[in-house]
Formats: structure tokens, sequence, C-alpha cells
């Protein structure tokens, strides 16, 4: 066990404000507090902070400032008074759950102890909360899988999963946002565009958003399709 928060040198040009072993609320609490503070005053030779479950790792230009100045700076704003993040936003996704766009559905429920319709209940039940963007673009992680619905992933790939598809593994949800495999329980397909043509907002999500998702009977088009 260790003590946190603390700060570590992870490479020539990078530090790692690690704010627990496993995540947490209160790491990750810790994490959107810093980001925001970095965001709201950049650090002066600072490059981005990039959040995780339970550490941010900041990367510094090394011709302008060094691994002390950095850990120093970022000690500071630690100390200083919690000034609470901007609320996240709500974003409502509709997901469809029809045999062909859910193809894992019967299998989790029969791997849980549900009915299908008991999955799907629970699903859009929960309320998510975005914690990190990572794997792929657009890629962002949601906690907030009901416990009831906890599977490690499958012990194989499906490939080519269309884009739009509404995958769960352990506590974790997702929207992907490519066609490529994965080893996640694919329980529906959402048509919500998470990947912008806005180089300055690339993104829908922002860390700490909401995201609710709500049922439809089908879907308006395919999100794998380019330019929808």
């Amino acid at each position: 066990m260790g003590v946190f928060p603390r700060i570590r040198a992870v490479a020539d040009h990078a530090v790692l404000a690690e704010f627990g072993d496993t995540p947490s609320d209160a790491a990750l609490a810790g994490v959107r507090h810093l980001d925001a503070s970095l965001s709201r005053h950049p650090l002066p030779g600072g490059v981005e902070s990039v959040p995780g479950f339970a550490a941010l790792l900041v990367r510094f230009d090394p011709l302008v400032t060094d691994h002390a100045a950095v850990t120093l700076a970022l000690q500071q704003r630690l100390q200083a008074p919690v000034v609470s993040a901007a609320p996240g936003r709500l974003h409502r996704a509709a997901v469809c759950h029809d045999a062909d766009m859910a193809p894992d559905l019967d299998a989790v429920a029969e791997a849980c102890g549900l009915t299908r319709g008991e999955v799907v209940d629970s699903h859009l039940a929960a309320d998510y909360r975005v914690v990190i963007y990572g794997f792929a673009p657009g890629y962002a992680y949601l906690s907030g899988v009901p416990a009831a619905l906890h599977l490690p992933r499958k012990p194989a790939a499906r490939r080519a999963v269309p884009a739009g598809s509404v995958i769960i593994a352990g506590a974790q949800c997702l929207i992907t946002t490519l066609t490529m495999p994965t080893g996640w329980w694919i329980i529906g397909r959402s048509d919500l565009r998470i990947l912008r043509d806005d180089p300055n907002r690339p993104f829908l999500f922002d860390v700490g958003d909401r995201v609710q998702f709500h049922r439809v009977a089908a879907l308006p088009g395919d999100p794998s399709v380019p330019g929808r």
C-alpha cells in the first residue's frame, strides 16, 4: 500500500500523478481535480495531461522545464483548496437490442442467470460516467455497469464488430467507434456519434460526462457507414 497522492517520473518528458492503487471514486475525483486545474492554468512547458482510472499522466517539454519543477508545481496544486470540477454533461444514447445488433445478449443472460429482458432493463437503468479514453480513437470507457452484469472478457474475440456496438466487460461499458475485433460482450447498437469532424474537439464526450441509454426499436441508419 502506498501513500497517495504521489508523483513519480515515468519518462524523460513525463510524470505520473497517482491517486490510488486501484480505480475508485476518490481516485477519479483526484484525477479530475488535477486535470481541471491544469486545463484552467497550464504549467509552463506543459504539453498535455492524460487522465486514467486512478492516475494522471502529465507530459512536458524537457527543453523548457524538468521533472523537479513539474513535480513541485503539481504538489502545490494538490495542496491548494479543492475546486470542484465542472459537472459533466448528460448524453442520451439510443440503443437497439435486435438479435443482429446484440449477438451476445442471450449468452450474457445465461451467464448472469437472468432473462434477456432483465439484462436489457438492468443495463438501461444504470447511470454511466465517462472515466477515460483509450485503446482506439473515441473509445470512451464508461463506469457504472450493474454488478449483476459483471462478466470477464470472452475467451475469444469476435472479428469485424460494427461501429456503434454497445459492449460490456467487468464494470465497464463502451460504444465502439470503429469496425474492429472485440472480446467484450455485444448487447446492442447505438447510432450516437462519438467521433466528430472537429480537430479542436474530436470526441463528443468529456471525462466526467454522464451517459444514459434508452431503448429504441430500430436505428435510423448504420453508424458504421462513413459520413453518418
